[in-house]
This record gives structure tokens, C-alpha cells and sequence, in this order.
């Protein structure tokens, strides 16, 4: 949210720049906690009984679905005027674009959860091959790593201009962005039982952060998407997680409340975000045209203040609906 609010009313940000780097990793970051956290929650469930592979996809789909449609209706309406084609908005309401059109999303962002209905996928998959050969669960870890670098030093060209967006068409790819995914299983399968000293985790924290912000790489952004930035962007990107993930100190409710609500809200203001700062644009234009000049930094505030409060809402009253739906009939422990 912060990067494009940033980026829609500062313009473009280069690769040396911090948001700039955000924009890219915020989304592989957001892919490796995926693959952990369903480690977490589903690894034994279905590990130790395959029939509840139809359990988690049942929660899954209702958990993405619900605001995914509400998020692109509103898209196609408020975002594309309502011009699009029948078949780009029968791909994107069934999540058959993330398959087979990963870049043709029509609300923004929704590229990254179509490669995540790809990830449920391979997800179940991966569980069972970890529990039944450890042999073939190596190989298709290992097979997606190679993908991984594939993509990174040989199919992305990092000195395009991507004026046709074919580099987006190639970044976007879901085989590129597995590895992260299964990336994140891999960490609850080695690191679950691991013990760190709170000072340790928060090393490697300040190590991801120091490699993320300080890489030596400039000019447009599409340099930060293949070659030795992604493998060592990539690189930091893991470090921040873990140490997150094994930083055990209990923080005080005035810090912990606000970071666990905006993480509930996360899905709502990541979907949402464009379409309320469309929105907002239209009593803005007009207040400054009939009365007077509103500053974008203005709209920024508001933006972000909407998107937070409309989030919280549509948490509350739409999503934990579909939540709770999912978790009827039998529980996953």
C-alpha cells in the first residue's frame, strides 16, 4: 500500500531506493511466510492423514475468494471503467489467470494471489512427498531453486527497457516466484524446533535489513529482478523472516495490538488499497476545482487512513464470515 501510494503520488521509484526495493520484495516476503505459515498450520494435518487435503483447500478458497471477487468487481467498475473483455473476468473470478495469465490480473496486486493459487497447489503435494520419500521431496525442492535461477540469470533481462512488459510477463511467472513459497516451508521444516536468543534473531534481522537497503545496485527497477540482486535481495529477504519468526520476546499489548490487527487487515489493504485511492481522487479533483487546492500529501493521509479504517471493517464484518465458514464441520488442529 505504502509503496504505491508513494510511487502514484511521488512517481517512480529507482532501484537503489529503499521503496523501490520494497515494491519488488515486499511480495517475496509476503510468499516465503505464506510456505511457513501453512507449514505451521496444515504440514502435520495432512502429512499424517491425505484426506484433509480437501479440508485445507476448502478453508484456503474461502479465505482468497470472497474479497478476491469483491476486489475485482469493484476493480472492473471503479479501475477499467467497466470495459473488459468476458474472458479476462471469467479467468480472473475462478483464479484461472493466475495459471495461465498470471500478468492480466485486473485489480492491482491481484498477480501475486493468483501465483498463490498456483502455490496451494504444489502445497499438498510437497507435504506428502516430505512424509512418504524424502528422496523426490529434495528433488522437487531442488527442482524449484533451479527454476528460481533459471528465471533470475537466464530468461529475465535485467538491461530491458521492458517497454512491452515482457520482463513483468516473465517476473510475474509463477514458476519464478515458487521457490519463495516453498522457500518458506523449508523453514518450518529445519528451523521449527530451532531455539535463537532474541539478540541473535534480531541479528539477523539487522543482517537482512543492512543487505536489503545497502546492495549496490541503481537505475530502474527491473535491475533488482534478475541476476546477483535477486539471488542476494532473495537472500536477505530470508534472513528478515527468520529472525522475525524466531524472535520469542512476548511484546507489550500497546506495541503487539496494532502490528496483530494491521496483520488480520493485511489481505483487505492489500486488495482494497487501489480501488479506495481511485475513489478518493474524484471528491478531491472536485473540492479543488470548485474551492480549493488540496495537496497530494493530503490524499496520501487520507488514503492510508481510509484504506486502514475500510480494512478493518470489511475484516470484521465480510471476511471472518467466510473465516468461520471454512472452519465448520471438522477443525484442523
Amino acid at each position: 500500500m505504502l509503496f504505491h501510494y508513494l510511487t502514484w503520488t511521488l512517481g517512480e521509484f529507482a532501484a537503489q531506493s529503499f521503496m523501490g526495493r520494497v515494491g519488488i520484495y515486499g511480495v517475496s516476503i509476503f510468499y516465503i511466510l505464506s510456505g511457513l505459515t501453512l507449514y505451521l498450520v496444515y504440514d502435520k494435518v495432512i502429512g499424517t492423514d491425505n484426506s484433509q487435503t480437501g479440508t485445507f483447500f476448502k478453508r484456503r478458497l474461502l479465505r482468497i475468494f470472497p474479497l478476491f471477487w469483491l476486489s475485482t468487481i469493484a476493480s472492473i467498475i471503479v479501475m477499467h471503467g467497466g470495459h473488459c473483455s468476458l474472458q479476462s473476468i471469467i479467468l480472473n473470478l475462478t483464479g484461472l489467470f493466475g495459471f495461465v495469465a498470471w500478468n492480466k490480473g485486473l485489480a492491482v496486486g491481484s498477480w501475486s494471489i493468483g501465483n498463490e493459487l498456483v502455490f496451494y497447489c504444489i502445497f499438498p503435494i510437497l507435504v506428502i512427498l516430505r512424509y512418504r520419500s524424502k528422496l523426490l521431496f529434495y528433488a522437487m525442492v531442488a527442482f524449484f531453486l533451479f527454476l528460481y535461477l533459471y528465471f533470475a540469470y537466464f530468461l529475465i533481462d535485467i538491461h530491458s527497457s521492458n517497454a512491452e512488459g515482457e520482463q513483468n510477463h516473465l517476473y510475474m511467472n509463477p514458476l519464478n516466484q515458487a521457490f519463495l513459497f516453498v522457500g518458506g516451508y523449508m523453514m518450518g521444516v529445519w528451523l521449527e524446533k530451532i531455539q535463537l536468543a532474541p539478540w541473535k534473531a534480531l541479528l539477523l534481522v539487522g543482517v537482512g535489513l543492512a543487505l536489503f537497503t545497502f546492495w549496490p545496485e541503481s537505475g530502474e527497477r527491473i535491475r533488482l529482478i534478475g541476476g546477483n540482486s535477486r539471488l542476494v535481495l532473495t537472500i536477505s529477504s530470508f534472513l528478515i523472516c527468520i529472525g522475525f519468526y524466531k524472535f520469542s520476546i512476548l511484546l507489550p499489548k500497546f506495541v503487539s495490538w496494532p502490528l496483530s490487527t494491521l496483520g488480520e487487515i493485511s489481505y483487505s489493504v492489500y486488495m482494497l488499497h487501489a480501488v479506495i485511492h481511485r475513489v478518493i481522487l474524484y471528491p478531491i479533483e472536485y473540492v479543488r476545482s470548485e474551492y480549493f487546492p488540496v495537496s497530494e500529501s493530503i490524499r496520501f493521509l487520507l488514503a492510508v487512513a481510509l484504506t486502514l479504517s475500510i480494512s478493518y471493517v470489511v475484516y470484521h464484518t465480510y471476511e471472518k464470515f467466510f473465516i468461520r465458514l471454512g472452519k465448520k464441520k471438522k477443525q484442523v488442529v
